[in-house]
């Protein structure tokens, strides 16, 4: 098996070194260290890691947010937050933003490995391809999707309530719950959980 491809984001050296090392240890390749968010984005733009060890608080500030919203938009890939903070408000924050994982520093080799093991693991189970393409989907399942069905099945891939989807489609509340009706009946499922996993089967 190819080796697992790590970015770093870490604005400590010290620090980075040492999650360099333990990740050397285990096997694992490290692409590169990015020490503040310009630098974290070029590398996940032309480097594409497996995966990405991302620090919250870069430089004072909370970029590690902003580093993992671009990574959501961009390419789908796993990221772990490391970070000292353990607050309600910083994890709350930390939970919008989708990451594989948590890990509060201090930690030790084994708590990283095992962390980085299941955060892969998980990730080639729940997450889709970010290419969603109604062309592709509609070959697949018996009723084609609408465009507009279409739009609100990608904002149930993004995790969007009902509400946000009414914003962002500028329809009411109840033609949001029709469209999800008519994909839940042309696709033969009944929640968003099992339609999410319907489609992970037909496009993987």
């Amino acid at each position: 098996m190819s080796t697992i491809r790590v970015l770093i984001i870490e604005d400590d050296p010290i620090i980075a070194e040492d999650i360099s090392e333990m990740l050397t240890n285990v096997n694992y390749t490290v692409v590169a260290t990015a020490y503040d968010k310009p630098e974290a984005l070029e590398c996940i733009d032309t480097l594409k890691p497996d995966l990405v060890l991302l620090d919250i608080n870069l430089d004072g500030n909370f970029e590690g947010f902003e580093i993992a919203e671009h990574i959501n938009k961009t390419r789908k890939i796993p990221f772990l937050y490391l970070t000292s903070y353990s607050g309600k408000d910083i994890v709350e924050k930390a939970k919008q933003t989708l990451p594989m994982g948590y890990i509060v520093k201090p930690f030790n080799e084994g708590e990283l490995f095992s962390s980085i093991e299941i955060a892969l693991h998980n990730f080639s189970k729940f997450i889709l391809p970010l290419d969603l393409n109604r062309e592709t989907i509609n070959h697949l399942i018996a009723s084609p999707l609408t465009e507009k069905e279409f739009d609100v099945l990608k904002g149930l891939y993004d995790g969007k309530t009902n509400g946000q989807l009414a914003e962002d489609l500028f329809v009411s509340i109840n033609t949001i719950k029709t469209h999800i009706k008519n994909i839940y009946e042309k696709m033969n499922t009944h929640t968003r959980s099992e339609t999410m996993s319907l489609l992970n089967e037909l496009l993987h």
